[in-house]
C-alpha cells in the first residue's frame, strides 16, 4: 500500500468534495467541512503541504479508507 505523503490544500479540499462533504464555514486560515452522518466536521488548514498526521486525522474523522482517499486523488 502506497504512503500518504504531504498534499496541497487544494488536493485535499477535492478529495472530501468527492466524498461528499460541503463548505460549511472559513475561520481565519482553516476550511470546516460538513457532511451529513458524519460525527465531526472536517478541517482543512489552508497550508501549501498539509502535514500527514492532519490528512490521517480527517480521513479517519471521515470514515475514508486509505485505498478510498487514494482513488479520488487521482480523479
Amino acid at each position: 500500500m502506497a504512503h500518504i505523503a504531504p498534499v496541497h490544500f487544494k488536493k485535499l479540499v477535492r478529495v472530501f468534495e468527492l466524498s461528499g462533504f460541503v463548505l460549511d464555514r472559513k475561520e481565519g486560515d482553516h476550511l470546516v467541512y460538513v457532511k451529513g452522518g458524519t460525527k465531526r466536521p472536517v478541517v482543512i488548514p489552508t497550508y501549501k503541504q498539509v502535514p500527514v498526521f492532519i490528512i490521517k486525522n480527517n480521513l479517519r474523522s471521515a470514515s475514508i479508507s486509505h485505498g478510498e482517499y487514494f482513488r479520488l486523488l487521482k480523479i
